[in-house]
């Protein structure tokens, strides 16, 4: 562990008992007590996650707007202080650069949150492409980033106190409040399927914030969760993960994510291969044959090979193994599938997804 990235908040993983692995060059817990558990906390309760690891790139200057909307392939026109906005950023082959969380501050100053292992290769292809009326800043380090999701979220917020205002709607932030007497930004946005907030504190403050937030959480039975939870979590609510769902040669067409793609736009790098039609697309599957497809697995139709698992697991809210998979567009309308799982053709049935969606 001596040779990864640790987060502000590697201490406290090591006291309360975390199982550290290598996540990207970071070491980070993959559990605390199970998987199982920290995913039912977070399905039924709540649950703290550490995602110090994300990053956070600053773009401001005059020309911040234009220069993002020609960076992004949302569209940010409509965006007010406040709001956030999930885009993809891409290759001008189409292929994925990254999916981030914009932040909007002003028509000067916008927070790009980035995915961990893309923060440096993110940041050089933001700063390669920079104007001179923007600045393009790595502030990463200078972050915490805890993520509280659960339905009973606010009843942990109360708890700790809280001394200002909570968004009240997804996808938009409040840019300073404090929680337990620590200033922070609260974005009510998270990567569980649940509701929740992802609090941004300086990094300095992440184990006081992690502290204050722990000792609140008893009044609901909060666990801190690890890597493994946020996993299942986020597969169950078929959410993409770079790597996995989307790389520099899965367009956004392809991870099926095209709300996040606004053609009739001006320019963005990438839009031109965009306008082709895709022909590969994310699909859902649910295995009718016991075994679980991990993520390269072979997707077949008969004996034609029509693509591959992305991402699969067992559903714990749901029960069941499903999958997610990318197959050729042609083929991605059959109601069964086989996927080769060590040397056998394991049954699969089309599912919609999400696989999992809480009730409002």
């Amino acid at each position: 562990m001596d040779t990864l990235k640790k987060t502000p908040l590697y201490d406290v993983h090591i006291a309360l008992g975390g199982k550290m692995v290598d996540f990207g060059g970071w070491a980070l817990p993959v559990q605390y007590s199970s998987i199982l558990e920290e995913h039912k906390a977070v399905r039924e309760r709540c649950g703290l996650f550490d995602v110090s690891h994300m990053g956070e790139l600053w773009v401001s200057g005059e020309g911040a707007f234009p220069y993002l909307q020609y960076m992004l392939t949302n569209d940010i026109t409509t965006m007010t202080p406040g709001r956030c906005r999930y885009s993809m950023v891409c290759y001008e082959d189409g292929g994925t650069v990254d999916d981030v969380l914009v932040y909007k501050y002003s028509d000067t100053d916008y927070l790009v949150v980035v995915n961990a292992s893309n923060t440096e290769k993110d940041f050089e292809w933001f700063a390669a492409h920079a104007i001179p009326t923007v600045q393009v800043e790595n502030k990463s380090a200078e972050y915490a980033q805890l993520a509280l999701q659960g339905p009973k979220f606010m009843q942990v917020l109360e708890a700790a106190g809280v001394e200002g205002a909570i968004p009240e709607k997804n996808y938009t932030f409040v840019q300073e409040t404090k929680v337990a007497g620590i200033p922070c930004i609260v974005s009510r946005t998270g990567y569980t399927g649940e509701d929740g907030v992802e609090l941004y504190c300086a990094a300095k403050d992440g184990p006081a914030l992690h502290a204050a937030l722990m000792e609140a959480g008893k009044c609901v039975n909060m666990l801190p969760c690890g890597l493994g939870a946020r996993d299942t979590l986020r597969f169950e609510a078929s959410m993409p993960l770079y790597g996995h769902e989307m790389d520099a040669n899965v367009t956004p067409m392809e991870t099926g994510i095209s709300f996040a793609v606004k053609l009739n736009k001006e320019d963005f790098i990438g839009k031109e291969a965009l306008l082709a039609p895709a022909k590969r697309i994310r699909i859902g599957l649910k295995l009718i044959a016991r075994g679980i497809a991990r993520e390269h697995a072979d997707v077949y139709l008969g004996e034609k090979r029509v693509g591959h698992v992305t991402s699969g697991s067992p559903a714990p809210t749901l029960g069941g193994n499903y999958a997610m998979a990318l197959v050729d567009l042609e083929d991605s309308e059959a109601p069964v599938y086989e996927i080769e799982v060590r040397g056998r053709r394991l049954k699969a049935e089309k599912t919609a997804m999400p696989f999992y969606k809480r009730a409002k």
